[in-house]
């Protein structure tokens, strides 16, 4: 069963913003067994979304799902591409009518001639009502295809993917089950995981695909299998789990579906009763963000200061200004006093500091673009490494705050162990 995603809109295009719809519709598209034969993004002309239609219903994909260019202004093209398409004619649908005007009512919003052309649809489609907007959803049945329009809404069209769109799929057609198991692993290069796990990757069913997906410190392994068969599907896929979590046994933080190393990390201060709080140079508060991007993150986390100059990092961390003359702000030296700094303003049982050159200049310091201290306080001393993570800046922050998660997820898994202090 396989689906083609068509994202419309020439803001889109021009990089004016990011097509997340098409990417949230493959991800709940796949959890019901449809694979994703193409994502493409088009103008929102009615010759462009015309041939994209036709284009797509003459592969061999089942659904084509449409996402933009539905609302009720001349721009919104897509309704008469759809008519253009199949040589129908748009008709005024009385459900969708009623059910706009009931949305709008209470809102006190004038039911104006330009948004009754909401419920204009193409004559060949079924309406999807839309609960939370006035455009509706469309679907249109050719042979064995299906047609899906969506709004381009974010909003909008989750709501119909999930309370209409979805269902319809699913009651018809047979579908397939598909199986996907994310490993996370952290501190490894993809191709020294790779060497690692070679003989295991070699002995795979052929029935799993193994997918290298890394980012930013960190390396996810999927693995991916299809089969009517569902219990027999994820038996395998999680037999080979078990031969491959040994080999991984040094990096591996966890499944996707758990978070990543900021989740792990949270689990185990959790899990001990200790807290944690941050002083961020170079990194300007990223670290900050991630952790209390996560629901719960005030069981654990203290609090930060952004230390971003010399003197707030004097006044408010009581770093000394001999030990900046001496070493300079950026220096393993200044990130240390930083970590204790914070952890005794804090009160916290653990600290993460960072302090660098993230570009494109540099501060007076004799350091290069990229480098970047980062130091990890503990109850039982401080440690802290020297990194440089290149450019651009965009890369050096996140490298930098990535390295700081698990520099301190380390530590933590030491317990009891004396730690290295390097000052």
């Amino acid at each position: 069963m396989n689906a083609e995603i068509i994202a419309i809109g020439d803001e889109i295009l021009i990089g004016q913003i990011v097509d997340t719809n098409s990417q949230w519709i493959a991800k709940e598209l796949n959890k019901i067994g449809v694979s994703i034969r193409q994502v493409k993004a088009i103008q929102d002309t009615e010759k462009v979304i015309e041939e994209a239609i036709t284009d797509a219903l003459r592969t061999t994909v089942d659904i084509v799902i449409l996402t933009g260019g539905l609302g009720p202004t001349k721009d919104d093209v897509t309704k008469q591409a759809i008519c253009n398409c199949f040589g129908v004619e748009m008709h005024m649908d009385p459900d969708v009518f009623e059910a706009n005007k009931r949305l709008l009512e209470p809102l006190n919003y004038e039911y104006t001639k330009v948004i009754q052309q909401q419920a204009l649809v193409p004559s060949n489609a079924v309406a999807l009502i839309n609960k939370v907007g006035t455009a509706p959803g469309l679907w249109i049945a050719k042979g064995g295809q299906v047609i899906v329009a969506l709004p381009g809404v974010p909003s909008e069209m989750k709501g119909l993917m999930l309370d209409k769109v979805l269902p319809k799929i699913q009651d018809s057609f047979v579908l397939p089950h598909i199986v996907h198991r994310t490993l996370m692993t952290y501190g490894m290069g993809e191709s020294k995981v790779a060497a690692r796990i070679s003989d295991w990757e070699e002995a795979l069913p052929s029935v799993i695909k193994l997918a290298y997906l890394p980012s930013f410190g960190a390396l996810r392994l999927r693995l991916s299998a299809k089969s009517k068969d569902k219990q027999a599907l994820e038996k395998l896929v999680e037999l080979q789990i078990e031969k491959l979590r040994p080999l991984l046994s040094d990096i591996f933080i966890g499944f996707e579906e758990e978070g990543g190393i900021e989740a792990s990390v949270a689990k185990l201060l959790i899990e001990n009763k200790q807290t944690l709080a941050t002083a961020e140079s170079c990194t300007g508060g990223n670290i900050a963000a991630t952790i209390t991007s996560r629901p719960g993150a005030s069981n654990y986390y203290k609090g930060s200061i952004i230390a971003y100059t010399a003197q707030v990092k004097m006044a408010e961390l009581g770093v000394s200004e001999k030990l900046i003359t001496e070493h300079s702000v950026v220096s393993c030296e200044v990130s240390e006093a930083m970590a204790r700094g914070i952890q005794k303003k804090f009160k916290s049982d653990y600290a993460i500091a960072t302090t660098g050159n993230a570009g494109p200049t540099v501060d007076l310091t004799d350091k290069t673009v990229g480098v970047v201290c980062i130091a990890i306080a503990t109850p039982v001393g401080v440690y802290s490494e020297e990194f440089n993570f290149g450019q651009p800046r965009e890369k050096v922050i996140l490298k930098a705050s990535a390295k700081a998660f698990e520099m301190l997820r380390k530590e933590i898994l030491k317990k009891d162990e004396k730690l290295f202090v390097v000052s």
